[in-house]
């Protein structure tokens, strides 16, 4: 899509559209980075080795992606376009009904034993949960 919509960009275009901070770095190559210029970092992926906290960030990344797809759906009006994001967003909706599928399985795993008291992944090894 980066192609798509760069290939033909002249000169003038570039700059234009201030695309011309990012064309100096990295030509029309992609390069991991927010709209606001920010570049991505591990540092964004969330854990905390417990499945519900852990199952619940999954969901809301998924739903954070939904947003930002239905955002680019706003401003664009290319179809070549229009069509990947339209599947982008609606994987992103599988995987968070997957991840909710998951979530309840694993709360009634857990209901069924009574495991919050503590985290089960990490105490029933250790002895923490004396």
């Amino acid at each position: 899509m980066v192609y798509q919509l760069t290939r033909n960009l002249s000169c003038e275009e570039i700059k234009k559209n201030g695309f011309d901070a990012y064309f100096v770095d990295h030509t029309t190559g992609v390069y991991a980075v927010a709209a606001t210029g920010v570049p991505w970092t591990a540092s964004y992926i969330q854990t905390k080795g417990d499945v519900i906290a852990d199952l619940h960030e999954d969901m809301g990344a998924e739903q954070k992606a939904r947003v930002t797809y239905d955002n680019i759906l706003r401003l664009i009006d290319d179809p070549d376009i229009i069509d990947p994001i339209k599947f982008l967003r609606e994987r992103e909706i599988v995987h968070y009904q997957r991840f909710g599928e998951g979530l309840r399985i694993a709360t009634e795993a857990l209901d069924s034993k009574n495991y919050y008291l503590y985290n089960p992944e990490f105490d029933k090894n250790c002895g923490c949960n004396k």
